[in-house]
Formats: C-alpha cells, structure tokens, sequence
C-alpha cells in the first residue's frame, strides 16, 4: 500500500488505509474463519481486505474486549489512533493493529415487533401497480 517510509500519509493514502482497515474490522467480527486467520497469519489476512504490509515487519494484532471507558470514545478518535499507528509503523516497521470485539446490539429496548422487522425485515408497499404487495 505504501512503500516510502519517511512520508506522512497523504489524504488519499490515509482513505484507502481506513478503508482496508475498516474492512479487516467488518471481516473479523463477520467471520470467526477470518478473525482465526487474522491471528495465525495477520500479513496474509490483512492482504486479503487490501492491507499490504511491507515484508519483514512486525504485526501485532490486539484484540480487545468490549470497554465501558473505550465505548465512551468516539469512533472517529480512534480511527485517528489507528492511523497514528499505522504511521508509526510505517517509520519502526512494526505495526499494531487494535481489532475491538465484536459489538453487540441492544435489543432490550425493541419490542417484539420492531425485534422482528430486525431480524427479517419488514414489507413497505407504496401501493403502485409496479408491485407485488398481494
């Protein structure tokens, strides 16, 4: 992905980082086959979503356990630690990756109704002829 190391990231750089890192995180709570590979073999896992980690450096993969204290921080500053060491990792040749658990999704305030529009979906006819609301 970057090859230069004295450089800080430009935006577009620091786009397709996010993106790949974004799609390491999706993939690692999406697929327990992923996160496993992630662990035994982070260089190729991070490939495979568009990471390409130059040869000879160090990955280490954190996986973290759900936090109070890290939920109370936004999303956005740690997307812009993340990059911060990404970019340090570019300069020492080590990188670290924190990979958060996966998130859970409080149902305990849905009612059985909006719980099953969730879990299946729910029917919204706009009443044209165009469709099959039979």
């Amino acid at each position: 992905m970057i090859e230069e190391k004295d450089m800080a990231l430009s935006e577009a750089q620091k786009n397709e980082f996010i993106d790949a890192y974004t799609k390491a995180l999706l993939s690692s709570w999406s697929s327990d086959e992923y996160a496993a590979r992630l662990e035994s073999d982070p260089r190729a896992a991070l490939a495979e979503v568009g990471l390409d980690l130059p040869e000879g450096s160090v990955i280490e993969i954190t996986r973290a356990a759900a936090d109070p204290a890290a939920a109370a921080q936004s999303q956005e500053g740690r997307l812009d630690r993340q990059v911060a060491l990404y970019e340090a990792g570019l300069e020492s040749g080590t990188f670290e990756f924190h990979i958060p658990a996966t998130p859970q999704i409080d149902t305990s305030e849905l009612d059985v109704d909006e719980l099953a529009e969730v879990a299946g979906g729910s029917i919204n006819c706009c009443c044209c002829p165009c469709c099959c609301c039979g």
